[in-house]
């Protein structure tokens, strides 16, 4: 992946989030949230494909605001029916594919450098494993120099004070730099939990993303020099 990634002419966001909705009202609401808000900003929603879960969510309010979704999903998952529900809670949306553009890929890695290189930043809702990697890993390369692009963090219910907890831990421990602490943008919402499930966390998230000022410290590799053993994030 080069250092200036294709982004396409409607600015788009790629939205990491569970299949799943959680067992809280306060995650498909801020999901929903999102959703209508970058419809209403004219943003393009870049996500996993699926239609369950907080995905479903997110992606269905952005098409009932008449925005527009494209979902990059891995052949072998969308031979396999798409991501499943992976928790045990009835709340669980199910929601029809209409609307919903599909580019297919072959791999896992591929869904995330295609998702990466078509979009200006990155939201991260509650989710799993799945939804970890993915925020950890965008934020890896603009620590490194891949790109340069927002990562924000919606903090509903506190979902996401332990990565806070660990990154500052791992700056005292010195394996982050200081500066690399801004590569992660949280968003706290209110101080009341019982405020989340009817706060605009899509506002807020829209609010952080174009609050952004680049990096702030300098990335660890250039990216531009290339040979005959570039790797494919560098031909990207």
């Amino acid at each position: 992946m080069s250092s200036t990634l294709r982004v396409p002419v409607k600015p788009a966001v790629a939205v990491y989030c569970g299949s799943s909705t959680g067992r809280y009202l306060a995650f498909t609401a801020a999901a929903a949230s999102v959703g209508r808000a970058l419809a209403i900003d004219g943003r393009l929603l870049v996500y996993g494909g699926g239609s369950k879960g907080i995905m479903g969510v997110v992606s269905g309010a952005v098409l009932g605001q008449g925005g527009e979704v494209i979902g990059v999903i891995p052949k072998a998952m969308l031979i396999g029916g798409g991501e499943g529900d992976k928790g045990d809670n009835p709340l669980c949306v199910d929601l029809n594919e209409v609307g919903r553009g599909k580019i297919v890929v072959e791999s896992m890695h591929e869904r995330k450098v295609e998702m990466a290189k078509r979009v200006e930043g990155f939201i991260g809702l509650p989710g799993g494993f799945g939804t970890f990697e993915e925020v950890l890993e965008v934020t890896t390369w603009s620590q490194l120099g891949i790109h340069d692009k927002p990562v924000v963090l919606l903090n509903v219910l506190s979902f996401w004070e332990p990565l806070r907890v660990l990154i500052k831990s791992s700056i005292d421990a010195g394996f982050i730099r200081p500066a690399s602490e801004s590569l992660v943008l949280f968003v706290d919402g209110p101080a009341a939990p019982e405020d989340h499930e009817s706060f605009d966390w899509g506002k807020a998230a829209l609010d952080a993303l174009k609050a952004w000022k680049g990096r702030q410290s300098k990335p660890l590799f250039d990216w531009s020099k290339k040979d005959e053993h570039e790797s494919s994030y560098a031909r990207t």
